[in-house]
């Protein structure tokens, strides 16, 4: 039988709440065996500015879902040069591991934009994507996709990294070992 591995991509910059919140719903309603979290490189719809490293983000990666043994990291996109293609990926996830069943999550805005994703047409193919709501989007596409209704958290890693700047509190916003990290490492200008 053949193992449901979800794929939750993201720049985790940082990791926060609503990116837990949408990986255990999606775990427990889907009823997927595993949740990968995954760190993209460069996203190639997005130029990124943070100041962060890939290291960084690994590691509050780590931190975050260090106490849910159904989440781990998958550094496959980091392990890559440059821009990553989710098709790429996806393609050399399956090459290593032949027995699983993909479900890569994506929230509302990226299906949205679904119709402009590099080789969708075979994409959809290999993987079966899980939408999640997410505030102000709409769920709609012409791809098939499997909807995963979440809590509405609104929260952002921009609105994060914003008040760390501004040196307003992020509690319980992402989990205590996330915010040592960001303190401890002096990122986001905190």
């Amino acid at each position: 039988m053949s193992r449901k591995v979800g794929i939750l991509g993201g720049t985790f910059d940082p990791p926060h709440l609503g990116h837990l919140i949408i990986a255990n719903e999606a775990l427990d309603q889907l009823g997927l065996d595993e949740i990968k979290f995954m760190p993209n490189q460069e996203p190639p719809h997005k130029k990124r500015n943070t100041g962060t490293s890939a290291t960084d983000r690994l590691k509050m990666v780590e931190l975050a879902i260090a106490d849910h043994q159904k989440f781990s990291l998958e550094k496959i996109e980091l392990e890559r040069r440059g821009r990553s293609y989710t098709y790429d990926t996806i393609k050399e996830l399956k090459e290593r591991t032949p027995d699983a069943d993909f479900y890569f999550i994506i929230g509302a805005d990226m299906v949205e934009y679904l119709p402009n994703w590099y080789k969708i047409d075979e994409l959809v193919k290999l993987v079966r994507f899980v939408g999640t709501n997410r505030p102000r989007f709409q769920l709609e596409t012409p791809y098939p996709i499997q909807i995963v209704e979440v809590p509405k958290v609104d929260i952002s890693s921009t609105l994060i990294r914003n008040r760390v700047k501004a040196g307003k509190s992020v509690k319980y916003l992402l989990p205590d070992s996330v915010i040592r990290y960001i303190e401890e490492n002096r990122l986001y200008g905190s």
